[in-house]
């Protein structure tokens, strides 16, 4: 029966896996509603992908509820900038309406700037009713292709008329949503699975004084007028009136309740990512045609041939990498910071990892909002028990004595760097009043992360790995250093440093492009079967391209390659950085300096810590594979 059931799951694993896709779990509670139950709509935050500035959907004057009331948000959710609140919309189930007014004002000079400058910035309004985000659908011109759903609506339009300078603003004040649900026909209750909505300006028309019973002439439930252009369109000015209205109508689908974000979810240019894993498996499979031509053929021979030596003078007149055995685990220049950044690389490691398992089996649910990010942050957290144990094991392999000055070093030097950026950019996002400025108690809770459970738990990890015996080397160190013959210039550390970083970088550029768009341009990315796969070879990429080039350089005689090692592949995170700025330049319509240096210090921490990544990856595959041939031959 066990044997079974573990079939099943590894069935399960490998299915999703040849999809590509990712499959979610949406959520262990439903909500039924019956018809004229109340639906309350509530409101997110105001995004722009010109400004990448968040703000509070009441930061500027949107008709309000009687008492506004904020919603719990996660770790993650603040993060992000989400500030979730109640709104003057309320539906009542599979009840339709039709030009509903939800308030009239009269603009200001101050309040007619305020949407002028959201306007200008092109920044979108989200909401949300049972969870479900609110967007627009978008047909694109290509026949049979499928729709695509924009988040949120923008909050106008700026138009310049034909042989005119002047430039006039427009506000969407009149919103169509449809509610779909999917219907139980033996309850007769039913269950919200897509909420979208199209967007109108319009000059609402009366007759007389405006009081709260006035009937608009623009849109008339009881006449059947609806509104289904802009025309004529709202516009924004001082002393200008605008009245908010909006219809609901309801649509029975046959989407179900846990399939409902299939369609938000929806990635068009699958075919692209299926190119990325084949472009990037050709780069794994020519590395792994040399690193086997290396282990099987040319190190084979080299172990007996060296093994077959009979005399010293004929070891003496040979060349090669058994020429440096003696000088080959002699510690390193700066041991101590290699120690920190390898712990600190393993508990990336060990975050990534663990974080990517858990969305490929689908327990990182798109519906959670700022889930991903609350669970990278615990796990972080979590990890420093394994970096303390993998700085202080291999500190005490270069026979190091004080551990607690690694722990600490281990604990604050990645994080305290990370969060200095964060704070400085903190702080330019708090003189902008953007709701994505992390409010102090939120601040207090990283910090409490870092001090009261990270630190602990790498000196819990240091200790345990200090305790544990120093790894004995396979060969023993001479007490004089061998002088290192004077290489040529494709064997400098320069050159192979950035010539190693290319391949890890090529094979995951692809998919960086999507997380980047994700990201900065706030589409929907849930792929994560795709981005597992890259993810390994990644993996292999670096270990491979680190072990070919520590043997040339070992074949060269120069025994210099701890650090090198760990530089090789880490140099991926320079062509990282330079493609974000290539990303910056040609997909991004960022304007305002404070969000340049937003979009460029958030891209520095992500090289920085990809950076560490991927070095750790390489250093840990050099490791492996000195020891491995090292162990191999026999010295005398």
């Amino acid at each position: 029966m066990a044997n079974r059931l573990n079939l099943r799951i590894c069935v399960v694993v490998l299915f999703l896996f040849v999809n590509g896709y990712s499959f979610y779990l949406p959520g262990v509670a439903p909500q039924d509603f019956f018809k004229g139950d109340n639906l309350r709509v509530k409101v997110n935050k105001l995004a722009s992908t010109k400004t990448q500035l968040p703000y509070s959907y009441y930061s500027i004057p949107y008709c309000r509820p009687d008492k506004i009331v904020d919603s719990a948000e996660n770790l993650g959710e603040v993060l992000r900038g989400d500030r979730i609140e109640n709104s003057p919309y309320e539906f009542q189930m599979r009840v339709p309406q039709m030009c509903n007014v939800v308030c009239r004002i009269v603009l200001t000079e101050k309040t007619a700037k305020e949407f002028k400058e959201k306007i200008d910035d092109e920044y979108r309004v989200n909401m949300i009713l049972d969870n479900l985000p609110l967007v627009v659908p978008m047909t694109r011109l290509e026949r049979d292709s499928p729709v695509i759903y924009q988040h949120g609506y923008f909050v106008g339009r700026k138009v310049q008329y034909a042989g005119t300078k002047e430039e006039k603003y427009f506000i969407n004040n009149h919103l169509t949503f449809t509610v779909k649900y999917h219907k139980d026909i033996q309850t007769d209750s039913a269950r919200i699975v897509g909420f979208e909505v199209n967007a109108f300006s319009v000059k609402h028309q009366y007759d007389g004084q405006w009081t709260d019973k006035t009937r608009l002439t623009t849109c008339d439930a009881h006449a059947k007028r609806m509104v289904t252009s802009s025309d004529p369109p709202q516009e924004v000015e001082n002393k200008k009136e605008i009245i908010f209205t909006y219809d609901v109508d309801f649509q029975e689908s046959d989407i179900k309740w846990a399939s409902r974000w299939d369609t938000y979810l929806l990635m068009a240019d699958d075919q692209v990512h299926w190119f990325s894993i084949v472009n990037s498996l050709m780069i794994v499979l020519f590395l792994s045609g040399m690193v086997a031509m290396i282990m099987l053929r040319t190190l084979y021979r080299d172990i007996s041939k060296y093994n077959q030596l009979e005399t010293v003078e004929e070891a003496q007149e040979e060349t090669g990498w058994k020429l440096v055995h003696g000088d080959v685990f002699r510690p390193p220049v700066n041991a101590d910071l290699l120690c920190v950044y390898v712990g600190t690389g393993v508990q990336f490691f060990g975050m990534i990892l663990i974080a990517m398992i858990f969305a490929v089996l689908g327990f990182l649910s798109p519906s959670n909002r700022g889930g991903l990010m609350t669970a990278l942050l615990l796990l972080w957290v979590l990890m420093g028990i394994f970096g303390g144990y993998a700085s202080a094991r291999l500190y005490k392999t270069f026979k190091g004595t004080e551990w607690k000055s690694i722990t600490l070093k281990t604990a604050f030097m990645f994080p305290g760097i990370a969060f200095a950026i964060f704070f400085v950019l903190n702080a330019l996002i708090w003189g902008e009043k953007s709701s994505g400025a992390v409010p102090f108690g939120t601040m207090f809770a990283l910090v409490f992360l870092w001090f009261g459970i990270s630190v602990p738990l790498v000196f819990v990890g240091s200790y345990i790995g200090f305790k544990k015996p120093a790894i004995e080397d396979p060969v023993k160190t001479n007490k004089i250093p061998r002088q290192i013959p004077e290489q040529p210039w494709y064997m400098s550390s320069a050159f192979s440093i950035l010539i190693g970083g290319i391949l890890p970088f090529g094979a995951v550029f692809i998919e960086l492009f999507f997380i980047l768009t994700s990201i900065w341009l706030q589409q929907f990315y849930y792929i994560f079967g795709f981005l597992f796969i890259v993810f390994v070879i990644l993996i292999v990429t670096c270990a491979e391209i680190t072990i070919v080039l520590c043997y040339f350089q070992l074949c060269s005689e120069d025994y210099l390659w701890w650090w090198r090692s760990y530089l090789t592949s880490g140099s991926s995170a320079l062509y990282l950085f330079l493609y974000t700025i290539f990303y910056f330049f040609t997909k991004l319509n960022i304007t305002k300096p404070v969000s340049g240096i937003l979009y460029f210090g958030y891209m520095l921490i992500a090289s920085y810590a990809f950076f560490v990544l991927t070095g750790t990856i390489g250093f840990y595959a050099c490791f492996w594979f000195t020891r491995l041939i090292y162990s191999s031959v026999k010295i005398d």
